[in-house]
């Protein structure tokens, strides 16, 4: 592992355990009439990913109709929106025990070496445009 990729992972590790952290200490991994985690019934998991999607689509629609956040007026939507997504999958990973500062460096250098993911062949007909 080169010097980046391990400052990544660390970065993206201390990134999950901040976040996953917040959410346990705030009770969202916790029922709040019971007190029983939720981790293990069978839908909160979609539920967890389905949140990360809706913070995208916020993101897109700030994006879209350039609107400032209404939380933080002096960052755009789309700002904010992603940084929501982050905390909630850096969240997610904690909660599921994911290494996810190791997916990302090992995506990274993945991508790096894609044929796919090379300007000329994005270029070419039938290439990657988006």
């Amino acid at each position: 592992m080169t010097k980046t990729h391990s400052e990544i992972k660390s970065a993206a590790d201390l990134l999950v355990k901040i976040c996953h952290d917040a959410a346990t200490t705030s009770g969202w991994w916790h029922d709040l009439s019971m007190g029983e985690p939720v981790i293990n019934r069978p839908h909160v998991i979609g539920e967890k990913l389905m949140l990360i999607v809706s913070e995208v689509a916020e993101a897109m629609e700030g994006h879209r109709k350039g609107l400032p956040d209404d939380k933080l007026p002096h960052r755009s939507m789309v700002e904010v929106e992603l940084a929501d997504a982050i905390i909630r999958i850096a969240d997610l990973a904690g909660a599921l025990g994911l290494d996810l500062g190791g997916a990302i460096t090992e995506k990274l250098e993945y991508n790096r070496t894609r044929p796919d993911h090379k300007l000329d062949n994005r270029r070419a007909e039938g290439g990657k445009k988006y």
